[in-house]
């Protein structure tokens, strides 16, 4: 499963971002490639375990890459996998795949720090 270390790297730049304070959510934007935000929420609660983030609502926000078909120029986003093989409007199987593939952690949103009594 590539998504544990994808989960860790989330992991480790909310905990140093978030300072030792509790995280409460946090909201992650993926490009390019089908992440399954289940998965994706396991994966961090599973690398999240014990730490300040581990109870954190997970976001995810998935931007499906784009499809230019060279031979008729029709462009849009993939709707499925077929769309990245073959163009919508013609047919043409000469297709460019573009946009980002990118992960990005977008926002983290953190909770009161607890008062020592």
């Amino acid at each position: 499963m590539h998504e544990i270390g994808l989960c860790e790297a989330i992991v480790e730049v909310t905990l140093r971002q978030a300072g030792g304070r509790p995280v409460t959510s946090v909201r992650v934007r993926a490009g390019g490639h089908p992440v399954d935000p289940v998965v994706l929420d396991q994966g961090f609660r599973l690398a999240a375990a014990g730490t300040p983030a581990a109870d954190a609502i997970v976001e995810l926000v998935v931007e499906p890459p784009s499809v230019r078909c060279r031979r008729c120029g029709a462009e849009a986003p993939a709707a499925n996998a077929l769309d990245l093989a073959a163009c919508f409007r013609c047919g043409g199987v000469d297709v460019e795949v573009t946009g980002t593939d990118e992960v990005v952690l977008e926002s983290i949103t953190l909770g009161a720090l607890e008062e020592e009594s």
